[in-house]
């Protein structure tokens, strides 16, 4: 399973989230199979229209889970970090969502950004 965890500013459409998503997929030569958020963006619209677009099932990832992981996020950002208290929404989301490692670190488009994390083999 790979998380595509996702990061976005307040307003962000679906197809930024669509175009981070894609990006990140090209860089790794690998294909989501999951899409992760933050539950403090579960009012955001462009979240489940962009899981639909994409085709893949949306899940919503608590704040005790987020924080948990924040170790093993390989960005910081200042920005995100002042406003949500995680160095890095996108990381946080897509490791805690798949409980394995990053694939690839976040990366901007538009205004929402994209991590994948992959599970790990059984």
């Amino acid at each position: 399973m790979i998380a595509a965890g996702i990061g976005c500013r307040a307003g962000c459409t679906a197809d930024d989230i669509v175009a981070a998503v894609r990006a990140a997929e090209r860089t790794t030569q690998r294909s989501a199979t999951l899409l992760a958020a933050p539950a403090f963006k579960a009012r955001e619209p462009a979240l489940p229209e962009a899981a639909a677009l994409l085709g893949l099932p949306l899940t919503f990832i608590d704040d005790a889970d987020m924080q948990a992981v924040q170790p093993l996020c390989v960005t910081r950002s200042a920005r995100a970090e002042a406003s949500t208290g995680l160095a890095s929404v996108a990381e946080a989301a897509a490791i805690a969502a798949s409980a394995g490692m990053l694939c690839a670190p976040r990366l901007t488009a538009g205004a929402a950004t994209c991590a994948l994390a992959e599970a790990p083999a059984r």
